[in-house]
């Protein structure tokens, strides 16, 4: 599925002259893990795995494609090599057109951890392909692409809005309609020393009927959260999701972690659900630091924050 059906002409048809190779650039954002996973009632009410994430802005991923000058026969070779995923969903994005050509992919985004780096490469080579072409790709159309190039995506092509996004469907839940409201968030890592998570390595995490029950219950709060602007609403659905996800894939420590959230007068506590990354959500004018006194003494040195949300 090319973005947007377009095409490239061979040949100009009125100089004859082939056209000037146009070079295409595209960036992509990371998130912060999840504020919410779990199963929820999809379309004709039937349950599907869905999450919603937690935008992040500390790093970019950045791709150029250059089209190759006389179509390429659709192949696409990408730099580094090892970024196959965003050679894939180019190949994708490029499919009918004929079309092959360079792909390069730069970011200092670190692997395995949370931050949706796969993602992250996948949507900005589908972005810099359409921007080649001529046709920037929808949210909704880079979503399936991702899902098709990668098999489980995150939802990092709606910016702007907060969605539940199934993951392996590559399709909106739901669409909150609105940011975040204003957070600030201490973020660390759960596992020193990680070398990171191979998300699809991870078995799909059974929920009972109990815990299904109370997905829906925190889609409310969420729903009702971004509606008044409410902070401290939305930590607590991140805390929530987060304790019944603790077995899946544990966060060591969490009890230590929690009692640090309470003593700082956090809003609540979310973690990453495939990866070792965990943050603590404060208002947004909060003066960190004691927050970061509680982790040291849970034995979490590396810290990093940033801001979200109106």
């Amino acid at each position: 599925m090319a973005v947007g059906r377009a095409t490239v002409p061979a040949v100009d048809g009125r100089t004859g002259e082939r056209p000037p190779v146009v070079r295409g650039r595209g960036t992509a954002p990371v998130h912060h893990g999840e504020l919410l996973q779990g199963v929820f009632e999809g379309p004709g009410g039937v349950p599907v795995r869905a999450l919603v994430t937690l935008p992040c802005p500390l790093f970019t991923t950045r791709a150029v494609f250059t089209p190759a000058p006389h179509g390429g026969g659709g192949g696409v070779t990408v730099r580094p090599a090892w970024r196959r995923k965003a050679r894939r969903a180019a190949e994708l994005a490029l499919d009918g057109t004929g079309l092959g050509g360079r792909l390069e992919v730069t970011g200092d985004v670190p692997l395995g951890r949370g931050f949706g780096s796969s993602t992250s490469d996948v949507l900005a080579a589908v972005r810099a392909v359409g921007d080649a072409l001529g046709a920037p790709p929808t949210a909704v159309e880079a979503a399936r692409l991702a899902v098709r190039a990668e098999t489980a995506s995150d939802a990092l092509m709606f910016e702007g809005t907060t969605v539940l996004f199934a993951q392996r469907e590559g399709t909106v839940v739901e669409d909150f309609g609105r940011p975040l409201p204003p957070l600030r968030v201490l973020g660390f890592g759960t596992r020193p020393g990680s070398t990171g998570v191979d998300t699809l390595a991870l078995p799909p995490p059974r929920y009972d009927r109990a815990e299904r029950a109370r997905f829906e219950e925190l889609r409310a709060l969420l729903r009702e959260a971004l509606r008044t602007g409410d902070a401290a609403l939305l930590g607590a659905v991140a805390t929530q999701s987060t304790l019944i996800n603790q077995h899946r894939l544990p966060v060591p420590g969490l009890d230590a972690l929690l009692a640090v959230a309470r003593e700082c007068n956090a809003l609540g506590l979310q973690v990453a659900h495939s990866g070792d990354l965990a943050g603590l959500l404060l208002p947004r004018t909060a003066d960190t630091g004691p927050a970061r006194a509680g982790l040291r003494r849970a034995g979490i040195g590396e810290c990093w924050e940033f801001t979200v949300g109106g």
